[in-house]
């Protein structure tokens, strides 16, 4: 019996059977084995090639040995949590972005507390001037998502709160254009801040703002899945996401 499952996640990657033995290091009609004839891999050639493809590995294989795996290993990308984001340690957001070397992405409403953060603002600048792409994804102040957030949090400044993060980067956006700011008007169950393999997640919480909710410390791990996930929702949100122009600022 084929795996279509498998054949469907290599088109959709754009990768050939020969390109993903190479990734995964076995020979290529092995690859076809488990296309054409359904063969399970060994479960370290699972993680590996579900790392390749960026699924989840019980989305190609949905055996149990496999499914109490990919459990463990999601778990295993938990470093921490904290029951409020007011209880992340103060140095912990600079820590995790001073270490950024490819990707540097928040996604938020405002993150109002980053951008009146000058430290933040120098090492936003020291990253782009490397290798590290920074992207900076923030609420559209005119949107409905935004004034919903705003309604549910218990007061209705959510927009102003983003215009402030605005004037705070304002600096920015004349002096780095390199950095990625852009506005986005997606309904955000999470404010995420991510650093490569590494991100902080605040979930958004019904009748309190994001200070007050809970805060997950993750770190990817090849098979994991946990990790992937919230990424997967900055690639798609940064992708129907606008630039930024000086009216959003000043509201006139």
């Amino acid at each position: 019996m084929s795996n279509e499952r498998l054949r469907s996640a290599l088109l959709a990657q754009g990768m050939s059977v020969q390109d993903l033995a190479e990734v995964i290091e076995v020979n290529p009609k092995t690859v076809e084995r488990w296309i054409t004839q359904g063969k399970v891999p060994y479960r370290r050639h699972q993680y590996a090639t579900a790392s390749a493809l960026k699924v989840d590995v019980t989305t190609l294989w949905d055996d149990n040995r496999t499914v109490d795996s990919a459990m463990d290993l999601s778990k295993a990308e938990i470093v921490a949590v904290y029951p409020h984001r007011h209880t992340v340690p103060a140095g912990l957001w600079r820590e995790i972005y001073a270490r950024a070397e490819k990707h540097l992405d928040v996604l938020v409403y405002s993150g109002l507390f980053l951008s009146e953060d000058p430290v933040f603002h120098d090492l936003l600048k020291a990253k782009v001037a490397g290798t590290t792409q920074v992207r900076i994804l923030l609420g559209d102040p005119g949107c409905e998502a935004v004034r919903q957030r705003g309604i549910d949090e218990g007061h209705r400044i959510m927009d102003g709160k983003i215009r402030n993060a605005l004037l705070n980067y304002r600096p920015l956006f004349e002096s780095h254009p390199d950095i990625g700011f852009r506005l986005h008007d997606s309904t955000l169950y999470n404010s995420i801040y991510r650093s490569d393999d590494e991100m902080l997640v605040n979930p958004h919480v019904y009748g309190i703002g994001a200070y007050l909710a809970p805060v997950l410390h993750l770190r990817r791990m090849p098979g994991g899945g946990l990790f992937d996930t919230y990424a997967n929702s900055i690639e798609q949100t940064w992708g129907g996401a606008r630039h930024i122009t000086d009216r959003d600022i000043t509201g006139a």
